[in-house]
């Protein structure tokens, strides 16, 4: 297997980081069945709390809204009330789709070269990511609002009570939290992590250790009194923005910024993909779109005739990876500052025009964007970007469902803690290098700019719009192949969700051929190389989480699937 080991090269190099470290892969698992009801949550102590709420007869969006703030408290590397997120929101009894975006945004004084040096040149990225500076507004409180005025059956208080209750009595810390606080000695550079992750030794605190968070308990008890203006002006606002220009380089968030803030209902992005419908976020999330375009470039292909880990399937899927990321660097971005041309990305007669340079025979190596005209003259933004994140989906008793995706950016994003919370670093999420030569990069730092997002939450449909599959997973902009390659998984191969979800990751972001490591797919490198391929083989952490609806002789059964690589767990009744 000597072939299989990725050499120090040109691909070693190129292979853009991963989110958060990996964690070892679960035994293998079937899917969990469910009747009426379901959840499927990162953290089996989130799940428990969402299952609760929809026993009291809380709304698939109640149950997120739970499971969300138990998140805050147990899995603090990839999410919480200071990040943002996407929310994709499926209405059983009008069969519509809607749509939530709670991204963070840029303070109203930032920069577009606040990331450079004073040569000019963007800082190195664990430089600019870590510290005041780097914390985005964040949009996951007033989109939970928002979304809840829509579709909340339970008071909003009742749905805080799980994570309070268990910030006040305590937890034990995870083995994948215990690791990656283990794994990110950065944590020790500021007092308030410092004290909250490690022991009075000054070593990382163990999986198991009880951990109590008394601040967090009452910060969530002052935004299920208040609701969303609590979290944005008063105490907590005044405590972000010290917190935010105390720890390591200021950042520029004001009180007004937080005052200011707003979610917003956006268009969903949806597509037919053969006899089905699949919608997701639109701008400035990428992934909507992305998903969109691999899916219409791959339906001319008969994946149902390949095998899941076959060369034709992984080939021919990581070729549209490569033009829909060409297309994503080059056009997508905050659809509220750049005219990003939705429509025409994922219009099915371009989308064949693109499939066409798709060779069964060969890799087309690095693709180039669509042209398109009267299009903005911009600067691709193919930096990294590298969100701790993670994803739930709920259906409640009603059918209704909820596909959300919430992150704080690099794994415990900014390191900035404060009131019990830690505060995103999505400033990184845009461009570093606000231009390329006089060309403005699509995706660079502007007052009140959403930075560009591959979160993908994603609701697939029947041709009479009846709900089939709620999707999603945490990874960067790896998310984009990981939900594409599981929904193809459960539509074309047959797979159910729980397989779907497991399979080997092949990854292409426009660049080298990403297989997944200690999987079959590493057996395709020498195949994949002679097709032109550079490859590299790589741990992939995605956390897929998925319900499928089963239809059968008029009945309707729910199966959850969750990604064996993390801690996740589905659980229904």
């Amino acid at each position: 297997m000597l072939a299989l080991v990725l050499p120090v090269s040109l691909a070693a190099q190129t292979v853009r980081p991963q989110p958060e470290g990996p964690t070892g892969t679960a035994a293998t698992r079937a899917a969990v069945p469910a009747e009426r009801q379901m959840v499927v949550a990162a953290n089996p102590i989130a799940a428990d709390a969402g299952r609760q709420i929809l026993r009291q007869g809380g709304s698939a969006l109640d149950a997120a809204i739970a499971m969300q703030m138990v998140l805050t408290l147990v899995e603090p590397q990839s999410s919480g009330i200071g990040g943002g997120a996407f929310l994709v929101h499926y209405n059983a009894e009008t069969r519509k789709i809607e749509a939530y975006d709670g991204r963070e945004t840029a303070p109203s004084d930032a920069k577009p070269g606040m990331f450079l040096d004073k040569d000019g040149k963007p800082q190195p990225f664990a430089q600019a990511a870590m510290g005041g500076h780097a914390v985005g507004v964040p949009g996951l409180v007033a989109m939970l609002a928002l979304a809840h005025d829509d579709h909340g059956r339970l008071p909003w208080p009742r749905l805080f009570e799980p994570a309070m209750r268990l910030a006040t009595d305590g937890f034990a810390i995870s083995p994948r939290l215990a690791q990656l606080v283990a794994e990110t000695p950065q944590l020790k550079e500021f007092a308030a992590t410092r004290e909250y992750f490690y022991d009075a030794d000054g070593n990382p605190k163990p999986a198991g250790t009880r951990l109590v968070n008394p601040q967090l308990a009452e910060t969530l008890r002052i935004i299920a009194n208040g609701s969303a203006p609590a979290f944005y002006t008063g105490g907590l606002a005044r405590a972000m923005v010290r917190a935010v220009a105390e720890n390591g380089t200021p950042g520029p968030l004001s009180l007004d910024d937080l005052k200011n803030y707003r979610a917003a209902k956006r268009a969903p992005v949806c597509a037919a993909y053969r006899v089905y419908k699949v919608c997701g976020m639109g701008p400035p999330s990428s992934g909507g779109i992305a998903i969109a375009q691999i899916l219409g470039m791959v339906e001319r292909f008969d994946l149902r005739q390949t095998s899941a880990n076959s060369l034709p399937a992984i080939h021919t899927l990581l070729e549209a990876e490569r033009l829909a990321f060409a297309d994503r660097a080059r056009y997508v971005a905050d659809g509220d500052f750049e005219q990003v041309p939705v429509a025409k990305l994922i219009d099915r007669k371009y989308l064949a025009l693109r499939s066409k340079l798709i060779d069964a025979n060969k890799s087309m190596g690095k693709a180039e964007p669509g042209r398109f005209q009267r299009a903005a003259l911009r600067a691709p933004d193919t930096s990294s970007e590298i969100p701790a994140t993670t994803h739930m989906v709920v259906v409640d008793a009603a059918g209704n469902a909820v596909s959300m995706t919430s992150s704080v950016e690099q794994a415990f994003g900014s390191r900035v803690f404060v009131r019990g919370f830690l505060l995103n670093n999505h400033m990184t999420d845009f461009a570093l290098r606000p231009s390329d030569g006089e060309i403005p990069n699509i995706n660079r730092i502007e007052p009140g700019k959403r930075p560009r997002s591959s979160m993908s939450p994603t609701i697939v449909l029947d041709r009479e719009n009846r709900l089939v599959l709620a999707i999603g997973s945490p990874g960067g902009p790896r998310i984009i192949p990981y939900v594409a390659q599981a929904i193809v998984g459960v539509l074309d191969w047959g797979l159910d969700v729980q397989k779907a979800v497991a399979l080997p990751h092949a990854v292409n972001l426009n660049g080298v051929s990403e297989l997944e490591r200690d999987t079959p797919l590493a057996a395709l490198a020498p195949e994949l190389r002679a097709l032109g391929h550079e490859v590299a083989i790589v741990p992939e952490t995605s956390g897929l989480h998925a319900i499928q609806v089963v239809r059968r002789q008029g009945r309707a059964q729910l199966l959850g699937g969750a990604d064996p690589r993390r801690e996740g767990e589905a659980l229904g009744d």
